[in-house]
């Protein structure tokens, strides 16, 4: 009977095995194109890029150090660029992630038009960028719309998008655009939790902040934490309205990091692109790092 077990197990092993090599075969075939495909258009312009950020030019790529860096953080342009992007996110994106939350609970509730409003609420997800821009133009010119309507109640014109408005006309279009997909995410994650557990606190004499504090906060953790990454991202990607609405060289307020790329890049000044680029890329990956750590000192707090 030991025999048997021991022969049985050991076969099993190598049925086990064999399988397995099978299985990875399978599965390294489907993931080669996608590294491959990775490796080119992503892995090694970066290292490219990164290995440009020290060098004085493309042509003799002779080592430079951090001069290239030294001279980018003495530039007035990058510090305003920088500032201005830092500002943006740091206000656009709470703003995003509080009312996409409110609004998600108030769409998951039994509120009438509840549908129609959900349908609304994805639908500058699909409108195309160039449509947005000229709404956006309508509404914020200085002949346009909004200017028309202050009138009626007897204010002075605007010209938002060459004044210190420019930077509030930018915190709406990012938000217009996609505190969408952050309801759907929130919504998905507000009907994952159980509805037993709000019962249950309310038995207990919880009041309605008591139960979003202790319950919706807490459940919903996994996918506030992903919102806010995404949030990030996105807030780093309005320069392509940024840059249709008010062109190359915008008013002060809304002249963002990538307008910076992108004059550089004009001007074929690569090494200080590259070394924007590298300096953008590291504080992204700082932000995120720094979440992950929160995230997971967060999760054995709760445990």
């Amino acid at each position: 009977m030991n025999k048997w077990g021991f022969w049985h197990g050991f076969s099993m092993r190598i049925k086990r095995k064999k399988w397995m090599r099978k299985d990875s075969a399978a599965a390294w075939i489907f993931l080669i194109p996608s590294g491959v495909g990775f490796a080119l258009f992503y892995l090694i312009p970066f290292a490219m890029g990164l290995f440009y950020s020290f060098v004085d030019n493309t042509v003799d790529s002779r080592f430079v150090g951090l001069d290239n860096y030294r001279e980018l953080l003495a530039s007035d342009s990058f510090r305003k660029a920088a500032s201005n992007t830092f500002y943006f996110s740091a206000v656009s994106v709470p703003l995003n992630l509080a009312l996409s939350l409110g609004l998600a609970m108030l769409l998951n509730t039994d509120m009438h038009l509840r549908k129609w409003l959900r349908t609304a609420s994805v639908l500058p997800l699909v409108v195309p960028v160039a449509s947005i821009v000229l709404i956006w133009q309508i509404l914020f010119d200085w002949n346009g719309s909004i200017n028309a309507w202050l009138s009626g109640f007897a204010v002075e014109p605007v010209d938002w998008m060459k004044s210190e408005a420019a930077r509030n006309v930018i915190i709406v279009v990012y938000l217009w655009k996609n505190i969408g997909y952050n309801i759907i995410l929130f919504l998905a994650g507000l009907q994952q939790i159980p509805k037993d557990y709000y019962d249950t606190a309310q038995t207990e004499g919880a009041g309605s902040l008591r139960q979003f504090v202790s319950i919706t906060l807490v459940y919903l953790t996994p996918t506030m934490f992903f919102v806010v990454i995404l949030s990030i991202m996105n807030s780093f990607k309005v320069f392509r309205e940024t840059y249709l609405i008010a062109g190359d060289y915008p008013h002060d307020s809304i002249y963002m990091m990538q307008h910076y790329m992108n004059n550089t890049f004009t001007s074929l000044d690569i090494q200080k692109l590259t070394a924007a680029a590298t300096l953008m890329a590291g504080c992204i990956l700082l932000i995120v790092m720094g979440l992950f750590t929160l995230d997971r000192r967060y999760r054995k707090f709760m445990e």
